[in-house]
């Protein structure tokens, strides 16, 4: 059972409060008996032949999560699409595990560690937990979820960087740079501020304005200041590595090409736009001080996050089979040769980093691309970005404060399918469809059968069903299967609500509560 609800101590979601669902009846749980095995409605039947060993592994990744703020409602989008999918491969019987971790490393949580006086390692740590403990309770089912500041991590990220140099895909040049004399360091764009040189907007980043959407260096901003002490930085060169991105060129259009790789509307973009245009040398290092791995060889260079963070996802499959015991390494689903199969889900704002600079590293250091990479839009509220000052930018925990989380499960699911256009939670929606369709349709179906079987009628279904609503049922399984399977979410609860709403007015019309007394074994029939 869920908390009785209340008010959130310190949540500032009003919006949220105002549309709270009916509560609905409450769901003891029913002690019955089944009559047969419980087994998995999608799991498809094996003949002789079928064995374990034929049976594909499936690696499924979410991005990871930065570790520096809260998750909100906006990752749980992806989070929660993720873990749908996967808990469909295990209902099928398939060889599956899902795996995540935080992104630990950059000047920003360097930065911010620093003006909370503790150490970096502290400060990811306290926001590991509560990632940890905000998925587990919104039923996110990780098999494994560590961190990119780990051992593994550092020891891939070495390996991979020192196959590429050996490749030739990697070359260090001269890169002229931001430095902030006060502050005695090298900036990363994010942390140069100024005005748009295009429109005029104030207190815009070092590399996109937010206003008018332009994207331009550094050097070109009007009034460059520093976003940690405000003063004026200077430019200064800097030796860095460059990895050669432009040499993949015809690997990645080939790759994006193919079947079931990318959705068919992010293929399109991808081709004509990144691939289409021209493919950059992108710089893998950085300065120090940093939060990072150290290059080998180097005095205060760092990998870049963005090199070391998708290699998360690798040494995180290690160090889940270190776990689990035995002597297989991550090369048992990322070698070249592996025959496993990698997903991956992401949001549209990190496609270039999926689906460009990670198979291409993957490819020049000689390990298995990702198969699939689903991609999902952004969550707007009431048609307008979440935003704190509306009070509708909602962290992870203030919800659980007031709502269970399958309420927001439900909803996610029955609005995803598999192109990346947003999804857009309209609180007065949210209420209607949780209400309609999870409430007062599929739940009010469970609770009005169980209820009576397990108070009335000893907790036993019956031999004996109505074989039209059975039949009904199994025609129902290979939809909702094949939509699953097809990230077409919303098209799989839409065929449930329907099956629920038929499934209600059979037990509406054969009035079970009125034949317990009279006649008990056609009740638990009509019930079971």
């Amino acid at each position: 059972m869920r908390r009785p609800w209340r008010r959130a101590r310190g949540a500032n979601s009003p919006r949220l409060q105002a549309v709270l669902p009916d509560r609905p009846r409450s769901a003891e749980r029913l002690p019955l008996r089944l009559t047969s095995p419980k087994q998995s409605a999608f799991r498809a039947p094996r003949g002789p032949e079928d064995s374990e060993e034929t049976v594909t592994k499936t690696l499924v990744t979410s991005a990871l999560p930065y570790a520096n703020g809260s998750i909100h409602l906006g990752h749980l989008v992806e989070y929660i699409q993720t873990d749908i999918y996967v808990r469909f491969l295990r209902s099928c019987g398939e060889e599956v595990i899902y795996i995540c971790a935080d992104d630990t490393h950059g000047t920003p949580i360097e930065i911010k560690a620093q003006q909370m006086g503790i150490s970096p390692e502290r400060l990811v740590e306290g926001i590991g937990a509560e990632h940890r403990k905000d998925f587990a309770d919104f039923g996110v089912s990780f098999d494994h979820y560590d961190s990119t500041n780990s051992p593994e991590n550092r020891e891939y990220a070495v390996m991979i960087f020192e196959r590429l140099k050996a490749g030739g895909y990697v070359e260090k040049r001269p890169l002229e740079l931001t430095y902030c004399e006060k502050d005695k360091r090298f900036l990363p764009d994010r942390f140069v501020r100024g005005t748009c040189p295009k429109c005029g907007a104030g207190d815009q980043y070092g590399d996109v304005c937010e206003k008018c959407g332009t994207t331009y260096a550094p050097t070109e901003l009007v009034d460059p200041r520093c976003a940690i002490c405000g003063s004026a930085p200077l430019r200064r060169d800097s030796e860095h590595y460059f990895f050669k991105l432009g040499e993949f060129t015809e690997f990645l259009k080939e790759w994006a090409a193919g079947e079931g790789t990318l959705d068919p509307a992010v293929r399109k973009n991808l081709l004509g736009g990144w691939l289409g245009t021209g493919l950059a040398d992108w710089c893998i290092s950085r300065d120090g001080p940093y939060f990072g791995f150290e290059i080998p060889g180097e005095q205060n260079k760092y990998f870049y996050v963005w090199l070391d963070a998708p290699i998360g996802y690798i040494s995180s499959t290690e160090r889940y089979l270190k776990a689990k015991g035995g002597s297989q390494t991550a090369l048992a689903y990322w070698d070249e040769r592996a025959e496993a199969r990698i997903v991956h889900f992401i949001g549209k704002d990190i496609l270039n980093f999926h689906a460009l600079f990670w198979p291409a590293v993957l490819k020049g250091a000689g390990l298995k691309r990702p198969d699939k990479i689903a991609v999902h839009g952004m969550l707007t509220v009431n048609g307008e970005k979440m935003s704190k000052a509306r009070g509708t930018f909602i962290n992870a925990r203030q919800y659980l404060e007031l709502l269970d989380p399958s309420y927001l499960r439900y909803f996610y699911a029955a609005n995803l399918g598999p192109s990346p256009e947003d999804l857009d939670l309209s609180l007065s929606e949210f209420r209607l469809k949780v209400n309609a369709e999870l409430v007062n349709n599929l739940g009010n179906l469970c609770n009005r059968a169980l209820s009576i079987l397990a108070t009335k009628l000893g907790g036993k279904l019956s031999g004996e069903r109505d074989q039209a609503l059975i039949d009904d049922a199994l025609a129902t399984v290979p939809v909702v299967r094949a939509a699953f399977a097809k990230l077409e979410y919303r098209n799989a609860l839409r065929a449930v609500v329907e099956l629920g709403e038929r499934a209600n007015k059979f037990v509406q019309d054969s009035k079970p509560w009125e034949k317990v007394a009279s006649a008990p074994e056609q009740a638990r029939r009509d019930l079971s």
